[in-house]
């Protein structure tokens, strides 16, 4: 970690983006992040903070596959009426890729979903599932 705000990580340095204004004021992104596949964002303003929270994205890539199954798993569960089949939980595996890996200042971390296929969720929505303690899926949403 520097004194500039970027937080180094096996995974490369995670900074705080910024937006200028068309006014010219600068506004500055409340988390770090680093664009790639996925993109990796820790909810912090605080370097030292973001520096505390990487043993979480380790602990998500130790096991990335079974993170992605586990969340995609819930998400069927979440939105059928009856126990899914294992073609339909294989099925959203392969449709719902993981698109950013967030840790949240407590150490939760969230997986959000693109629906590669767009026969899942409407246009411009996303599955997101919450981890929490134990690694155990806390909460399955939508956002938008």
């Amino acid at each position: 970690m520097t004194s500039n705000g970027i937080v180094a990580s096996a995974w490369g340095e995670l900074t705080r983006g910024t937006f200028t204004l068309t006014d010219g004021e600068v506004l500055v992104d409340d988390y770090f992040s680093l664009p790639g596949e996925p993109e990796l964002m820790v909810r912090t303003t605080d370097p030292v903070a973001a520096a505390a929270l990487l043993p979480r994205l380790e602990a998500f890539f130790a096991d990335r596959d079974g993170w992605h199954r586990r969340a995609t798993d819930a998400v069927v569960t979440r939105f059928s009426e009856q126990a899914p089949t294992s073609a339909e939980l294989d099925e959203a595996e392969g449709d719902l890729v993981l698109q950013t890996v967030e840790v949240l200042a407590g150490g939760e971390v969230v997986l959000h979903l693109d629906d590669s296929c767009g026969q899942h969720f409407p246009d411009g929505y996303w599955p997101a599932v919450r981890f929490g303690t134990g690694d155990v899926v806390a909460e399955v949403t939508v956002e938008a």
